[in-house]
């Protein structure tokens, strides 16, 4: 009888132990995939700002493009940088004006096929990490049901 009981108490610290195990590995893979989530949530948001400031710029060219168009011989205000200013003064022929407006057409086109890849790059990003954080869900997952059925996990 006492043998059977020592047998029980053996088994029962055997169960103990594994479940520790499990534990410990349950919190490994749940600080993994807030680890993950954080990392992901740090891309988006720098996506998100790099985004914001591509748009602003290219609306920005937009605008000052449209007043170029529209009027001939822009008013320069004082926000205007001292540089551009006088850049914009040295442009006095009709050639100069339309090779200046060449370039700044050059570079929003630019800007917007820099702002189309940074968003092909954030996707790419998401998608990314969304399948390491839904890898790290499952193998989590997939221990539980392991130790729920007793079994050790890999």
């Amino acid at each position: 009888m006492s043998q059977d009981v020592r047998q029980w108490l053996a088994e029962i610290k055997h169960l103990q132990h594994k479940l520790e195990s499990a534990y410990k590995e349950r919190d490994e893979a749940l600080s993994s995939a807030a680890n993950w989530r954080r990392l992901y949530e740090t891309e988006a948001q720098q996506r998100r700002t790099e985004t914001n400031l591509s748009q602003q710029a290219i609306a920005d060219l937009k605008e000052r493009l449209q007043t170029t168009q529209s009027s001939p011989l822009p008013k320069l205000t004082g926000d205007v940088p001292p540089a551009i200013a006088q850049k914009i003064a040295s442009l006095d022929t009709l050639e100069s004006l339309q090779q200046a407006l060449a370039q700044a057409l050059v570079e929003c086109d630019r800007l917007a096929q820099a702002l189309r890849a940074e968003q092909t790059d954030h996707d790419q990003t998401r998608k990314s990490l969304t399948a390491a954080l839904g890898e790290t869900v499952d193998r989590l997952a997939k221990e539980r049901a392991a130790i729920q059925k007793g079994q050790h996990p890999h």
